[in-house]
């Protein structure tokens, strides 16, 4: 079943509508998301600090230790610098920044001796470009007050959430959209399927919805190989009978009028490995921004 698929006539004053909608909301609520992000952020920063004695105290036994603090360490430099941009400065490989910024590891397959090396280049360039205004310590070497650290983090906290604004507010966004569907399915006697609960998509009981499953397809380009593909929201009709697929839908936002063929592409590539692995009566809807469920 198509719903505005084979509409394109509609395209256009849908994506205005959209785009409307989603500044609504970014007035009203982007700036609470932001500044609860920011909390936490610095609630994280200020531990941070305080393993590395408020910079202080920069050394490799640290960064073992601790590796998923580099990205507050980035934060810390005049100017802050990118993943990219430490990687060409301290000289060393991107794998060992990658898996430490993304997973919070250290790499496995390096030895001990080429470990230590890399993490003596990433702590020599910190300490190096530490930024000495917000860190003033470092040059007096007095012991900061509780009052300076908080200003510390506040401000690599600020620093970090704004490297991270997009994704903060799209998150938000994505939760708003997903309140809005649980509220039309339990208002429909809908039941969300608990967290612990997890059953293949095509196995959910009647009358059951779940948040961001994992759905698998084959990938008959790549050799036959499956990979998952996680959608937003897979409610499961009353009425389904045995057999039947139950309903996806993924919650986008169209906040602007850039890059939303590439979004529907995307998308399209979604639904056509949908339909190669379990055939045409599959249902995959987008949940704009502006719909209402």
């Amino acid at each position: 079943m198509a719903v505005n698929r084979d509409k394109p006539d509609r395209w256009k004053a849908d994506v205005a509508m959209s785009v409307d909608m989603y500044n609504n909301w970014f007035i009203n609520f982007a700036p609470q998301a932001f500044r609860e992000a920011r909390v936490k952020d610095t609630e994280v920063v200020a531990a941070n600090l305080k393993a590395t004695d408020n910079l202080k105290n920069l050394h490799l036994e640290m960064l073992r230790e601790n590796p998923g603090i580099l990205p507050t360490l980035r934060m810390c430099t005049c100017p802050p610098i990118a993943r990219d941009r430490l990687i060409g400065l301290a000289g060393v490989a991107k794998s060992v920044v990658d898996r430490m910024e993304i997973q919070g590891k250290l790499p496995v397959r390096l030895s001990s001796d080429r470990l230590n090396e890399e993490l003596r280049k990433i702590t020599s360039i910190i300490s190096r470009l530490a930024d000495r205004d917000i860190f003033p310590w470092l040059d007096t070497n007095q012991t900061p007050t509780e009052s300076e650290i908080y200003r510390s983090a506040t401000i690599v906290a600020d620093r970090l959430c704004g490297s991270s604004a997009d994704p903060i507010v799209r998150n938000a966004q994505e939760a708003r959209q997903l309140r809005e569907i649980a509220a039309w399915l339990d208002g429909h006697g809908y039941h969300l399927l608990p967290a612990a609960q997890r059953v293949r998509f095509h196995e959910m009981p009647p009358g059951t919805y779940s948040f961001r499953l994992n759905i698998p397809v084959n990938l008959s380009d790549e050799g036959g190989k499956t990979v998952n593909i996680p959608i937003d929201a897979v409610i499961m009709r009353k009425t389904a009978q045995p057999g039947d697929h139950p309903l996806l839908v993924e919650a986008k936002s169209a906040g602007d009028f850039t890059n939303v063929n590439k979004r529907r592409k995307e998308e399209a590539r979604k639904v056509q490995q949908l339909n190669a692995t379990y055939g045409n009566q599959i249902e995959f809807v987008l949940l704009n921004s502006s719909d209402k469920f």
